[in-house]
């Protein structure tokens, strides 16, 4: 039989990578949202799975979803911009006692590189570098640690940078707008292509309990990088501000380069 991984999050891109999986030979345990997107999911050869985080418990079959699940991929975004007030980590919480009576072993954590700050000195990010007090930042670090600290299974943090695709790209947002900030900065941004690539090759070592920060080089300035794209679109290109300076940082992939023997497909 085909190993088993769980999914919790067939979204932008947890959808794609399930399929990929299952062309990898994995069996795929998925859950989603939305009622309207079940059917989707059966038709990719994904059992689908309706699921509800919220701050109070779970909503959904948690316990048929991780079932015979050897591999548990959480992929939840916090949303906290869009909800600051929510408490993504008692939402997570909850998952720990029913992984803990699964037959999860381990645990793929998707966090993200807005857990470091930018300063004007454009540090070069790593995985032992300092982390942000912000809110977003300590709520992040707050879930990634339920599951870290966990002796019950193993887990691997994987702290994505700005995630990008044909579908989404931050320069058809910025195309035409003034007066943006921190022109001067180093991007930080991975396709997607490279997300599950990146994350089929963790499933594929068994690399666990370890933190990895993945952003594709180079990192031009957004200035730079923005106004090229924007011109090979054809789009109404962004106005950056001159006269303020810019506040970034470099993610530094070179950890899970090394150790995932990994080569980035999807060149800036």
């Amino acid at each position: 039989m085909n190993e088993k991984i769980g999914i919790i999050g067939c979204g932008w891109l947890g959808f794609p990578l399930a399929k990929q999986l299952i062309k990898n030979q994995y069996e795929i345990h998925g859950s989603t949202t939305s009622k309207d997107k079940l059917k989707r999911l059966e038709e990719a050869s994904i059992t689908p799975f309706l699921i509800q985080l919220t701050s109070e418990g779970i909503d959904g079959d948690i316990k048929a979803c991780l079932s015979q699940c050897k591999t548990l991929i959480l992929n939840i975004p916090p949303g906290l911009r869009k909800n600051p007030n929510s408490d993504y980590v008692k939402k997570m919480s909850h998952l720990i006692p029913h992984i803990e009576t699964s037959s999860v072993e381990n645990v793929l954590f998707i966090s993200s590189t807005s857990v470091y700050d930018d300063d004007e000195s454009f540090p070069v990010i790593t995985e032992n570098s300092p982390t942000s007090n912000s809110e977003i930042a300590s709520q992040l670090l707050a879930a990634e640690s339920l599951f870290q600290t966990h002796k019950n299974f193993k887990t691997t943090v994987l702290r994505f940078s700005g995630l990008i695709a044909e579908d989404r790209h931050p320069a058809t947002i910025l195309s035409g707008k003034t007066q943006l900030k921190n022109g001067n900065a180093p991007i930080n941004l991975i396709h997607r292509t490279d997300c599950i690539g990146i994350i089929i090759s963790i499933l594929q070592r068994q690399t666990w309990n370890e933190i990895f920060n993945a952003s594709t080089t180079p990192h031009p300035t957004k200035k730079e990088y923005y106004t090229r794209i924007c011109e090979t679109l054809m789009i109404a290109l962004p106005e950056f501000e001159n006269d303020m300076k810019s506040k970034g940082k470099i993610i530094n992939s070179e950890k899970l380069v090394r150790l995932l023997n990994y080569d980035f497909k999807m060149k800036l």
